[in-house]
């Protein structure tokens, strides 16, 4: 069972440092589980949403006990400088990956990530399998996959919200990580997908209208900041204000991020 004195306990006091951890892990898990949310609902929408939502519920289980798995040795048992020299240069991969697709989309060189497409080609691929029944399926918890469709739903379903998760999952453990602690980074994961959760009940279709590119392009910064604050500290960097300095670094990287969007749109190569 989740030990939720783990996550309630560790957010004791709230510094500009937990905000931020809060809001990059709240805002990463949003983006990934609403690209999940629409392959969830166009799986639901074909065959049945009970096997669709357990597919979902079975994902995210898998990755809470992967996060519990991973993050709790890491937190205990690996040396605090080590951890921050090693999870700094990982937030940084992620920032600059999550930051390059962001300016470029945003600059007009690359497509822009588009849900309504997937849940018609998520729709298109379910409604080409067989419908028929497979009567050789003997075990009784699996009976309600019992044609192909209903099978391969599953299957995607379960594995578009894995494979979403699971990049939040090292993000999570890693933000967590430089400061000992799953808590604040938990929370803000768990808070966007009782969000993402809630929106998928409510609406019948793929969230088309999220801003998906700025939010990406927000969590690029944040991550990247977080890097570059923990190699800092790595190192034995002193940061002027301590936690504090890292307002200064996301606003910095924010800036360099709109600079090199409008300095990419005003020279405007070929889209790649």
């Amino acid at each position: 069972m989740l030990n939720f004195s783990i996550i309630v306990g560790s957010v004791h006091s709230v510094t500009a440092s937990d905000s931020a951890i809060f809001l990059a892990a709240f805002l990463a898990c949003l983006v990934e589980m609403v690209e999940a949310l629409t392959i969830v609902v166009a799986v639901g929408a074909t065959t049945t949403f009970k096997i669709s939502l357990t597919a979902a519920a079975s994902a995210a289980l898998t990755l809470g006990i992967l996060v519990l798995a991973i993050g709790e040795p890491i937190i205990h048992f690996v040396p605090l400088r080590i951890l921050q020299l090693v999870i700094g240069a990982f937030l940084l991969y992620f920032g600059f990956k999550w930051l390059k697709k962001a300016i470029l989309r945003a600059a007009g060189l690359k497509a822009k990530h588009d849900e309504a497409k997937i849940y018609e080609e998520s729709v298109h691929k379910l409604s080409s399998i067989d419908h028929d029944t497979d009567k050789s399926q003997k075990l009784k918890f699996l009976r309600f996959l019992d044609t192909p469709i209903k099978r391969e739903g599953f299957y995607m379903a379960f594995n578009g919200v894995f494979i979403e998760g699971l990049e939040v999952v090292i993000i999570v453990v890693s933000l967590s990580s430089a400061n000992k602690s799953l808590g604040v980074s938990s929370l803000g994961a768990l808070a966007a997908l009782f969000v993402v959760g809630i929106a998928g009940m409510i609406f019948t279709k793929a969230l088309t209208e999220v801003p998906e590119n700025a939010l990406k392009m927000i969590v690029g910064i944040m991550l990247f900041s977080f890097g570059t604050f923990y190699l800092g500290e790595g190192v034995k960097l002193k940061w002027p204000g301590s936690d504090l300095f890292l307002l200064a670094l996301i606003g910095s990287y924010a800036l360099i991020t709109l600079i090199s969007v409008l300095s990419i749109k005003k020279f405007k190569p070929r889209q790649i």
